[in-house]
């Protein structure tokens, strides 16, 4: 649905009453550790961790037996964590002996807050109110090309906002592109919005061909109170901000209704991958997929952009059995990670999500692809890769072009071969 001017400056002022907080979340001296699970024993040990204590955050799922998995430890925790440890005989590296220090030396460069509208650009990260106050002024600026949608709604009362890119009355085959569902990955919404800018000002032939050939949605923040907590209190938050026992927040990516909860995925609400206690409990997620619905037979293509690990994914995750068009999805992927590789040399790889990173169920990826007959469906994982240590989740600024750049290439051939394929027919 379009909104007018004045809905969207009071809706914007909601966004700058909320985004008062409390004091901010630091990591000094905890300790950063990278351990790996040989064995089922060994990975519930893990399991087990995950599900104890507040003082150990896990920044990666606990799924499978050989995966490495980075924890976050309290320093009062490391004793009883290595006492642990040792008795399972799980092997550990330590990576950090102080996050803080860690984070502080990563420049993401955050813009200074109400100067967007100035000169909005990508050399820099921003906040929600200043990327809505842009999406508002490139609706202004292009009326008939460019207009502000609302896919959904927070807990918080926030819009999720975006914008329909279409260059031709007649009807086009659809492209739709959420990012952000994870608060913590800011390459991910800051590479929505240079795409969108490119499918509007681009002189490049093959980039002003997908802004004339296919209607665009496009959601940098799939996840607004999330991404806003972030920025105002803890930088490593992952969830929405919904109140659960104590805890706060559900994984809005293992929130969606299809093979809800089957695997990879937590049931105890302080997880970083909580469910939820049901499918669609997030207004986040019950709420776009609600939109995305309502757009059913228009989409053609999904894409949802997350970080971090140069991943290029496709369904299922909650299932090692493949789509039955997986010999598709697959010509797909070689020519998108082929592309992806030409500017930089970034190297992707990927698959399948169940066996190219982890089970992981209830995925926004995988409902549309199951439950909205959008037969072309992808996650990307986008810079750094697995190796990084922390810079993961916080990339430095100046990578977000050439992180921007690599990824429109590959989605310029992502495009060209769905359509080759007859999937936009």
């Amino acid at each position: 649905m379009s909104l007018t001017k004045s809905l969207l400056f009071g809706l914007l002022a909601v966004v700058a009453l909320a985004g008062v907080s409390a004091e901010r979340a630091r990591y000094d001296n905890y300790r950063l550790y990278k351990v790996n699970a040989e064995n089922a024993d060994q990975l519930a040990v893990l399991k087990q961790l995950e599900s104890s204590s507040d003082s150990i955050l896990f920044l990666d799922g606990v799924h499978i037996v050989g995966a490495d998995v980075k924890m976050v430890v309290a320093p009062h925790k490391v004793p009883d964590l290595l006492e642990i440890l040792g008795k399972a005989e799980i092997k550990y590296l330590l990576q950090s002996t102080d996050l803080q220090k860690t984070l502080d030396e990563t420049d993401e460069k955050v813009a200074i807050k109400g100067r967007a509208g100035e000169s909005y650009n990508w050399q820099q990260y921003y906040e929600l109110d200043d990327t809505y106050a842009w999406l508002q002024t490139l609706a202004q600026e292009n009326p008939g090309v460019v207009t502000l949608i609302e896919g959904g709604k927070t807990y918080q009362g926030r819009s999720i906002l975006g914008v329909k890119i279409t260059r031709s009355r007649k009807e086009k085959p659809g492209i739709f592109l959420e990012a952000g569902i994870h608060a913590r990955e800011w390459i991910a919404p800051a590479a929505a919005t240079y795409i969108i800018n490119q499918l509007i000002t681009s002189e490049v032939e093959a980039v002003k061909q997908l802004a004339e050939n296919y209607t665009w949605y496009v959601l940098p923040h799939a996840n607004p109170d999330g991404y806003v907590y972030t920025h105002t209190t803890d930088r490593l938050w992952r969830k929405t901000r919904t109140p659960y026992n104590g805890c706060f927040g559900a994984d809005p990516n293992r929130n969606w209704a299809f093979h809800w909860n089957e695997v990879g995925a937590s049931s105890n609400a302080c997880s970083d991958t909580y469910a939820g206690p049901a499918a669609f409990s997030e207004i986040e997620t019950l709420s776009l997929s609600q939109y995305i619905a309502s757009l059913k037979g228009k989409i053609q293509l999904y894409i949802s952009l997350h970080a971090y690990s140069q991943y290029l994914l496709y369904p299922y995750g909650h299932t090692g059995d493949l789509p039955d068009n997986v010999a598709d999805f697959k010509k797909v992927y070689d020519v998108s990670i082929a592309a992806v590789n030409k500017r930089y040399g970034t190297t992707y790889t990927g698959g399948n999500i169940y066996d190219a990173i982890y089970p992981a169920a209830g995925a926004s990826v995988d409902w549309a692809y199951g439950t909205q007959d959008v037969r072309m469906s992808f996650c990307y994982e986008l810079r750094p890769s697995s190796n990084s240590l922390l810079t993961g989740f916080k990339l430095p600024a100046a990578q977000i072009v050439p992180a921007s750049e690599e990824l429109l290439d590959s989605i310029v051939a992502m495009a060209s071969e769905v359509k080759s394929l007859g999937y936009f027919n």
